[in-house]
């Protein structure tokens, strides 16, 4: 297996490639993941996106699926493919630190469901990704791992809480990469990074622990890798109690064309009536691609704002109660360990009444009931992914102030509550060259037709800019 894709290097092709290309023997999975492995060193300084990179456990991996692919028996859609889990997923054997240095570091009994999927089907997991503490920041600010960064713009964050991931994906880090999302961890950081990710309809990928709004997703930079995934991180799994009873869906049907969006009613939600204004840029590019829509023959309807501030108070100051709770538990010098701004925010929760956490928790429902009742009427909405692109890398939020730390995720969160699905794809760029993302979400369940929706406007958006290369490459090329 020695013949080279023409054109791409091996570790820029998608996982849609590379099973063409292992049932061919193009090459082999000893070569591609070798040729990320090498291209993980040369970035890799520059991003810090990974934990537990283990090359030769990823290489160990390969010649045994290199073995499958030759008897033509491969486990499953992704034999072979080198991918990455995100650190608070767990891996049997390894610590799972959560992205903060309070974490005792006690290896994980069993694989997470994500986990055993992609064992399962012969993926090569060659290292984890970062994540800034406890997931509780939209940044990669963490007192465990080192700051994460932009592929993009090495000044800008990559976002969260799904940071390393969504900057290994942009940075070619292989085309497969997991990740999880609670208010928006899986979208943020695909919209600012450039990526394409899909957090589905809540159940419909097993996680545990499963928690409300709790949900893993692919992150890759193509619609098909994400589709190609989902064969894989469906499958259900008893231990999370929220999980969705086995459905046979097709995914490899993900293409349904450009002729997808005719007659579709689509709303466009340009304010999300909470946290920080759009920006003009980030609203521009939001209508431009509510006009492709349109002229593919969807109906496109501006939405009214139907977040309120006291919805997305109420749930931030929940879960500030929750993490008191949490760090509360923690002996005096592990809770030190925690980043200052989360512990600023923990513990102003202090002083609440039980009127005032029931009052809060209440904005959950709240939140989920006034959220489907606005997508009633359409079959998909359109909106940022965020009000404002990528921030400086060292901020824990685009606000740093840990008294108003989601204002940025008024456009995500509405969805996990109703359990909708929803993407993120890129449809722009700031003048600076920093990604827009744009949200799909859809009806409950109907997590395939987000992701044919996609794919279309994907078909019909203006061709994306290069993907970013490791600064001394860029330099080379120059020359």
């Amino acid at each position: 297996m020695t013949k080279q894709s023409p054109g791409h290097a091996l570790h820029e092709l998608s996982a849609v490639q590379l099973i063409e290309g292992y049932r061919r023997r193009d090459f082999s999975p000893v070569e591609v993941t070798q040729a990320v492995l090498g291209h993980v060193e040369r970035w890799e300084k520059h991003l810090q996106a990974l934990y537990l990179l283990r090359p030769e456990r990823a290489l160990e991996q390969a010649r045994a699926s290199e073995q499958r692919w030759l008897r033509g028996e491969p486990l499953g859609p992704i034999d072979g493919v080198p991918l990455t889990l995100k650190d608070n997923i767990a891996t049997e054997g390894d610590p799972t630190p959560l992205g903060t240095a309070a974490v005792e570091l006690i290896p994980a009994a069993a694989d997470a469901p994500p986990a055993a999927r992609v064992r399962e089907s012969g993926g090569v997991v060659f290292a984890k990704t970062t994540m800034p503490d406890y997931g509780m920041l939209s940044s990669g600010a963490s007192s465990f791992h080192a700051l994460a960064r932009n592929p993009w713009d090495l000044t800008r964050t990559p976002g969260g809480s799904s940071a390393g991931a969504g900057a290994a994906a942009a940075a070619g880090y292989g085309p497969l990469h997991v990740g999880t999302d609670i208010g928006g961890s899986l979208r943020l950081p695909a919209g600012w990074c450039g990526i394409f990710t899909l957090k589905p309809s809540l159940g419909r990928i097993p996680i545990d622990p499963p928690y409300m709004g709790r949900a893993a997703g692919p992150m890759t930079r193509t619609v098909g890798d994400s589709a190609l995934f989902m064969q894989v991180l469906s499958r259900p799994d008893s231990r999370d109690s929220m999980n969705l009873p086995a459905q046979d869906i097709a995914w490899d049907r993900f293409d349904a064309g450009v002729g997808k969006l005719k007659g579709l009613r689509i709303g466009l939600l340009l304010e999300a009536g909470c946290g920080l204004a759009v920006l003009p840029e980030v609203r521009a590019a939001i209508e431009a691609a509510a006009r492709v829509f349109e002229r593919a023959g969807a109906h496109v309807t501006t939405m009214p704002p139907f977040m309120t501030q006291g919805m997305l108070d109420g749930m931030d100051h929940f879960w500030r109660m929750r993490s008191h709770i949490d760090l509360k538990a923690l002996p005096p010098e592990r809770k030190t360990k925690v980043l200052p701004y989360i512990r600023e925010w923990a513990d102003s929760a202090a002083g609440m009444s039980g009127e005032a956490v029931f009052r809060a928790f209440s904005q959950f429902h709240n939140t989920r009931v006034t959220t489907v009742n606005a997508c009633r009427a359409f079959d998909y909405v359109l909106s940022p992914v965020s009000p404002v692109p990528a921030f400086p890398a060292e901020l824990p939020s685009p606000t740093n102030d840990p008294l108003r730390p989601l204002e940025h995720i008024g456009f995500t969160v509405p969805y996990n509550m109703s359990e909708q699905p929803a993407a993120s794809i890129q449809c722009g760029y700031t003048k600076e060259g920093w990604p827009i993302g744009l949200q799909i979400a859809g009806q409950r369940f109907d997590d395939l037709g987000v992701l044919q929706v996609s794919r279309a406007f994907e078909l019909l958006r203006e061709p994306p800019r290069p993907w970013p290369q490791p600064p001394s490459e860029a330099l080379e090329h120059v020359d």
